[in-house]
């Protein structure tokens, strides 16, 4: 009993002894180094406000105003908003963490409860901001409109307000992955840029770099990327080099106005070169040629549709690639084909034919006899002696009233002293004739 008492003794002890509460100088130090960086950090607040990056917008200037809502001075800036009146003392953590993120918009403030004189509501009434949600921010600018408020689920952290303001104001290459995906986001735009990946995995850093570089110099043009190594893209990838594992493609497409009445979608391609490498120099010329005009366009008949790569469509793609090579060379042979001649080279028969061949002839004539070409006033010369002649053979061969014979008169009597012709005396009648023709009829059977 002795022995258990000691043993209690001995555990109370050392419990005591360990929850023993720690010297006040070990705790002096981290108080005063989280007190220093809390002042470090509204010190920092205090400085980014100052400089301007969430500079207050004065609600009585309506140019600013119309800038901030839609971005209509500067015609390319977005802006992120925080309704604030300016009494407020304390501005939202999530708002001041993301205003030095790096995102390409820029942080305002603003008092939402002014009344716009016009309409006479206040600027969360006219652009429908709920100010029960705290804290109430709204993005706005040139390419979003009219502001719209973000949605509390972003407004955790500041780093979820930074993605959210990249995902709606920062352009990137969409994904395709079916024939909706790629008319609507690809096809029906002025200009569509597609990387056609080789492989399933992440493309390489230097080509993700310089499609992104290409997206933020190429406003007009809209990019995408598509996964040709499980897809295949029908009625275009006989237009573009040979499918090979591992292996980029790229494309640009243009949209073309359709000449039907049933404004039918009609587009036309520029691959990138075979020779070229999928790298930012040859991307930006092809896309730059193209934006210029530059670069000729290759019609397409068929939209191009995504389908899924087989076996099957890619042994039809390498018998369609032959046939059209083969087609390609049996042309550049008749193209290299000796002609039998220059007559028939030129002279197929049709009007500009013949033509050809009477220049090419007359040509011939002038370098062989040193004959010039006439002059216009040689021309209309001979033209004029050659309707005076054709005016006095036509007076030869006119007759004219006075030449004219009487009636009953013959024509010219010189005609009818001809041994071929009739004369007076031949045309007397001999009654000796008819009897001897009686004489003749007694040898016939009379029937009567």
């Amino acid at each position: 009993m002795a022995k258990s008492s000691s043993n209690t003794s001995t555990t109370t002890k050392k419990k005591r002894k360990t929850e023993k509460a720690p010297p006040m100088d070990k705790l002096l130090l981290p108080a005063i180094g989280i007190a220093l960086a809390m002042m470090g950090y509204k010190f920092y607040q205090g400085i980014m406000i100052g400089d301007g990056n969430m500079a207050r917008i004065d609600v009585m200037d309506d140019v600013a105003l119309r800038e901030v809502f839609f971005g209509e001075l500067s015609g390319t800036k977005n802006y992120a908003t925080l309704c604030s009146k300016e009494e407020d003392t304390h501005l939202s953590s999530v708002f001041t963490e993301a205003s030095v993120g790096g995102t390409t918009a820029e942080f305002r403030l603003l008092d939402c409860s002014y009344k716009l004189p016009d309409s006479g509501k206040t600027i969360a009434e006219r652009f429908k901001l709920n100010l029960k949600k705290r804290p109430t921010i709204f993005m706005s600018g040139a390419t979003v409109g009219e502001p719209k408020q973000i949605p509390e689920k972003h407004l955790k952290t500041g780093g979820m307000l930074i993605k959210a303001l990249k995902s709606k104001l920062e352009k990137r290459a969409v994904k395709i992955e079916t024939t909706q995906d790629l008319r609507s986001k690809c096809l029906n735009q002025d200009y569509c840029a597609l990387l056609m990946k080789g492989s399933s995995r992440p493309v390489e850093s230097h080509v993700k770099k310089a499609i992104t570089k290409l997206v933020a110099e190429q406003p007009k043009m809209v990019f995408a990327s598509i996964d040709t190594s499980n897809l295949f893209l029908a009625n275009l990838e006989e237009y573009l080099p040979e499918f090979q594992k591992g292996t980029h493609r790229f494309v640009v497409f243009s949209k073309m106005a359709s000449k039907t009445k049933d404004s039918r979608l009609v587009t036309s391609i520029a691959p990138l070169p075979e020779d070229k490498s999928v790298s930012y120099g040859p991307l930006s010329n092809l896309c730059a040629d193209v934006l210029s005009g530059a670069r000729a366009m290759k019609k397409l008949t068929l939209l191009p549709m995504v389908k899924t790569r087989t076996k099957k469509l890619d042994a039809e793609q390498r018998a369609k690639r032959e046939r059209k090579k083969e087609q390609e060379e049996r042309a550049q042979e008749k193209e290299d084909a000796p002609t039998a001649s220059p007559i028939f080279a030129e002279n197929d028969g049709s009007k500009e034919g013949r033509r050809a061949e009477r220049d090419r002839r007359r040509r011939e004539h002038q370098a062989k006899t040193g004959a010039k070409p006439k002059t216009p006033e040689e021309i209309a010369e001979m033209e004029r002696k050659r309707r005076l002649r054709m005016g006095e053979a036509e007076n030869a061969w006119t007759v004219q009233d006075g030449d004219l014979p009487e009636e009953g008169e013959p024509i010219d009597d010189d005609d009818y002293d001809d041994d071929n012709t009739i004369t007076e005396e031949d045309d007397d009648y001999d009654e000796s004739d008819d009897e001897d023709s009686d004489d003749g009829d007694d040898d016939v059977m009379d029937l009567d």
